[in-house]
């Protein structure tokens, strides 16, 4: 896929100040579109998320970049054109410094992912190495995959982004596409919310359906409880009632029946 927005955006990037970046939601010219929506403020500024792993043969996909990323990446990228790199390195660098990478939710999904058989499958000790010297079989995205806001808040899955129009376009008009640029690659969708996107846009042939690896826990420290009941640490019985042991006992052995049928790498 082509770096457009990249390309686009770049001379305004290149010519941030630290405040503005700091900021980047009061930076007019960073701002990609701004809609009402049932009372509330919704906008998704541009922010250097744009390099794809060609290589990856698992995508991890978030909800959307937060304000700590978007300054992150934006800084890289603005480091990398003055130090002077080109297009395709500055957004890989910018890409590679504001990634998903937080220490507990990381270690959280990398449990998760090798006690369905992702290690296995990747041929890994572990897919902890996804994060170190096998990257190059990992791309890291968001169902939106350009910052999105709400009320100057982090979207967190309202308004939902399958049900409203607006971010509906930005989740197919983007992520869509950039998903359609990675054919053979697994999806690892984080949470409930990003899963039904994925599923909408399987239903609209942007993605291959059984490519969906859906049902994970979120690996948020929130959803301790579910995660450890995931891992067969927390028996059945000492859940509390908000965890559904019987749903995830049902997702935990659907995926890992899916991967066992996968081709191995």
């Amino acid at each position: 896929m082509p770096l457009t927005k990249f390309k686009e955006f770049a001379p305004s990037v290149v010519q941030l100040n630290d405040a503005e970046i700091d900021n980047p939601l009061s930076v007019p010219r960073l701002e990609m579109a701004s809609e009402h929506i049932c009372g509330r403020h919704v906008k998704m500024i541009y922010a250097p998320f744009d390099h794809i792993n060609m290589s990856a043969r698992v995508i991890i996909v978030g909800m959307t970049p937060g304000r700590f990323q978007a300054t992150n990446a934006l800084r890289a990228a603005r480091d990398a054109f003055a130090q002077g790199r080109s297009l395709e390195e500055a957004a890989a660098y910018a890409k590679a410094h504001a990634s998903f990478s937080g220490e507990p939710m990381r270690t959280n999904l990398i449990r998760m992912l090798d006690s369905i058989g992702l290690d296995k499958w990747l041929g890994l000790s572990s897919t902890a190495t996804l994060w170190s010297e096998r990257n190059d079989l990992v791309h890291f995205t968001s169902a939106l995959r350009y910052p999105v806001f709400v009320d100057g808040q982090n979207w967190s899955g309202t308004p939902d982004m399958v049900k409203t129009p607006a971010l509906r376009r930005w989740l197919e008009a983007y992520t869509g596409q950039e998903l359609r640029s990675l054919p053979d690659a697994l999806l690892v969708p984080l949470g409930p919310k990003v899963a039904a996107a994925m599923q909408a846009m399987a239903a609209q042939g942007l993605v291959d359906e059984r490519r969906i690896l859906a049902g994970l826990p979120h690996p948020s420290g929130a959803n301790a409880e579910r995660i450890a009941f995931f891992l067969g640490e927390k028996s059945a019985e000492s859940c509390s009632i908000k965890t559904n042991v019987a749903k995830l006992s049902q997702a935990k052995a659907q995926l890992q029946a899916q991967v066992r049928t996968l081709t191995p790498v």
